[in-house]
This record gives structure tokens, sequence and C-alpha cells, in this order.
């Protein structure tokens, strides 16, 4: 039954949405409020597991929050029991977020080896069984982000399976264009997203190895595909939302970021992984993604080194303002 819910999807989708991709321990609300201020059009939260979820665990509640701006956002969740995921699909449900994702797609061995993420891809019959559970579960929409198979490239159940979770009531399927046995090795092959759109009339988003502007508008171009999501490139260099907004709405080829940018975002990024997770963790979870922002600075290897033995936040904010002090410095020297 169509909602207010899918009206809001389909115009998103309409739009040639350029997504943040759910990523554990990165796709968090402070995160996603800083790829949205950069041009995420839309953002799906980290990993929510099921057993968790339904368990009470504080982890999976607070992956589950959204704040009144934290929109639109949808909630991912995983699980191996088609049952506790449907239940879980309520729970997520009453959050409030855009739609309800359902993870065919993580290869890690811990969750797929245990029939959760791409594990459903062993049993497609299974899968589209359990989605159109959940599907009947809640009113809002209900989406799919899976692999092109389990793998060999023999057994690729993509094309078919796009049909039939369409007929299981799904209202978006995002497609990582590898196997699940591969991980991210070897290049994604987008060709199959296209051949799953070619059979369904929901919208397909492309996923694996959109890492620019050129790449987002290659992938929509090549494949006929709605959108693309965007996923480890988005860690070091979350300005390619903004890139691939200019790129597909104005044929624009923006600059990249400038120095001040990279220093605001390092301090953006700390200060509010601080203010959100506590210290020393808040400063610690920002680490990984300070080689990205940094990339380009003059002297950036050190300072980086720097940064990353450091868990005070007041002594990484000075030390930016040193490195960012001194480059002005010689600036104003040359």
């Amino acid at each position: 039954m169509a909602t207010q819910a899918h009206t809001r999807l389909a115009a998103l989708m309409a739009a040639r949405p350029v997504i943040l991709a759910p990523m554990e321990d990165v796709s968090d609300a402070v995160f996603r409020a800083l790829c949205r201020g950069l041009g995420a059009d839309l953002c799906v939260t980290e990993f929510v597991n099921a057993e968790g979820l339904l368990r009470g665990c504080r982890n999976a509640r607070r992956k589950l929050t959204l704040a009144p701006d934290d929109q639109p956002t949808a909630i991912q969740i995983y699980g191996a029991d088609a049952t506790r995921l449907a239940e879980a699909a309520r729970v997520a449900e009453a959050a409030g977020p855009a739609y309800i994702d359902i993870n065919c797609g993580c290869w890690v061995p811990k969750v797929a080896g245990r029939g959760a993420g791409a594990g459903w891809l062993r049993e497609p019959a299974k899968m589209v069984d359990m989605t159109k559970l959940i599907v009947g579960m809640v009113s809002l929409p209900v989406t799919v982000k899976t692999r092109i198979g389990w793998g060999p490239e023999s057994d690729m159940p993509i094309v078919d399976l796009a049909r039939r979770l369409e007929d299981a009531g799904v209202a978006a399927l995002t497609i990582h264009c590898r196997v699940a046995q591969v991980g991210h090795s070897g290049p994604a092959d987008w060709s199959w997203a296209r051949r799953a759109r070619e059979v369904v009339s929901i919208p397909i988003i492309v996923n694996g190895d959109v890492r620019s502007a050129a790449d987002a508008e290659r992938a929509i171009a090549e494949t006929g595909c709605a959108g693309v999501m965007v996923g480890r490139q988005a860690i070091d260099h979350p300005w390619v939302f903004r890139e691939a907004r200019a790129r597909l709405d104005r044929g624009v080829d923006l600059p990249g970021p400038s120095h001040a940018e990279r220093f605001a975002l390092c301090r953006a990024h700390l200060g509010a992984n601080a203010a959100a997770r506590g210290l020393p963790f808040g400063v610690r979870v920002t680490r990984r993604h300070l080689a990205g922002y940094l990339r380009g600075l003059p002297d950036a290897a050190a300072l980086r080194r720097r940064l990353l033995t450091e868990d005070d936040l007041g002594r990484c904010l000075d030390i930016l303002d040193d490195a960012e002090a001194a480059l002005a410095g010689r600036a104003r020297a040359a």
C-alpha cells in the first residue's frame, strides 16, 4: 500500500540521489550530518543488529536514534532470522526513518558466515520470503542492499532476484556490483545493475567503485539507474557528495576543498564526535578520517602522525591550529 513515505522515497529517487552508504562504525549521526552538509541527498545508518535491537542493546539503540534534522535517513537492519528481522523492522519503524533497508550485502565472515548480510544470497528463495515478511509488517517503504550474488559468476542471481524482490514489495534495490566472496577486491561490474534495472520498475541504486563525481555521472549514464551510493570514498573525501551533485545537476567540475576547508572539517568532526561519544573515544573514532581530510596539505604525513597518537581534544585542536598558522605564514612569506 502506497503511503506518504513511499511518495517521498519516489521523489528522492527521481532526483538522481547521491547516497551515503551504511558503514559500520562510520555512518553514525555525526558523520551523516557532515555528509548531508556537503551534499549527500540521503543517508543510511550503520548496520543495526536485529537481535541486539530486540534485546535492548545500548549500541543498537544508539544507531537507531534519529534527531529531527537527521532526515532523510534510512535505518538498515541485519540478521539471519526472518521473523526476528521483521520484529526489528517494526521497532526501527518507530524511530521515524525515511525507510527500512535490509542488509543482504555484508560479506564479512562473522556476518555472512552466520547467514546474515550476504549470507542470504546462498538461498535466494528464503531471502525473497524474508523480505516479503518484512514488507508486510511495516507501513514504511522497505528496500534491500545486496551483492550481485554469492559467487562465482555462473551463480549470480541478481537479475532474477531483482524481479522477485519487486514482486515481494521492495520499494528500491541497491546493488553492490561485486559478488560476496570477493569482498572489495577487483573492479565492480556496473553492467549487472543495468541488467537488473532493465527487468524491474522499482529504482535501482548503483554501489561499488563510485569514487568521484565523474564515476557517479558515468555509473548513472551507463546503467540508467536512479542514483549512486558512495561508501569508502566518503570516509576520506566527503566532499565527493557536493562534487557529484554539481556534476549531475550542472555539468560542473568543482575544485577540490581548500586547505582551510580541510582544517575546518577536521575540527568539526573531532568536536562533534567528542560531544556525541565522549572522550577519549570520540577523538579515537575520528582518526580513520583524518588522513583523507588532510590529504594534499604540506607536511600532511607528519601532521597525521601527531594526531593519531593524541587522545586529548584540546591538544588535537591546538595541533591543527598550529599547522594552519604555519601554512598561512609560509604563504605570506612566499
